[in-house]
């Protein structure tokens, strides 16, 4: 049983650093994007996931509320 929970904490240890280098490469995208506009659709396509989360209503609320509570729980 302690090897299984091992091997869990390991995967996740790659999930977590893959996740922040993630969003590391996101945050540096959109700097990038608004220091030489036009260089790469990050902007836009952050535009229109969150109209995409304001066009379900409730729903998509309920997911972006989801989203942050699982983001801060990491």
């Amino acid at each position: 049983m302690a090897n299984v929970k091992g091997t869990i904490d390991t995967v996740s240890g790659y999930v977590r650093t893959l996740t922040d280098f993630g969003l590391r490469v996101i945050v540096a995208l959109v700097v990038v994007d608004v220091l030489f506009p036009a260089s790469s659709a990050i902007n836009e396509n952050i535009g229109v996931l969150v109209g995409q989360f304001g066009e379900n209503g409730l729903a998509g609320l309920i997911a972006v509320l989801l989203f942050l509570l699982l983001y801060k729980n990491r």
